[in-house]
């Protein structure tokens, strides 16, 4: 699953890198929890938690139907 989950991330990088900011997988538990680190601009923006779930929770969970939630570390 965690090559899923890579793939997935790399169709919603190029929008968070286009504002200076990018996220880096850590960790894909075995109950669908995937962990992310936000990283750039996106680590220290107050928008950071609306990115999370609703740009990249919600594109992983319509392409990876086992994930559960994302949390950033």
């Amino acid at each position: 699953m965690k090559a899923r989950v890579q793939a997935a991330l790399e169709k919603v990088r190029p929008s968070l890198q286009a504002d200076g900011g990018d996220v880096k997988l850590v960790e894909v538990t075995d109950d669908g929890i995937v962990r992310v680190q936000l990283q750039g601009h996106c680590a220290g923006c107050p928008m950071s938690m609306m990115t999370l779930k609703n740009g990249i929770e919600r594109v992983l969970k319509e392409e990876i139907p086992e994930v559960k939630t994302v949390e950033s570390v």
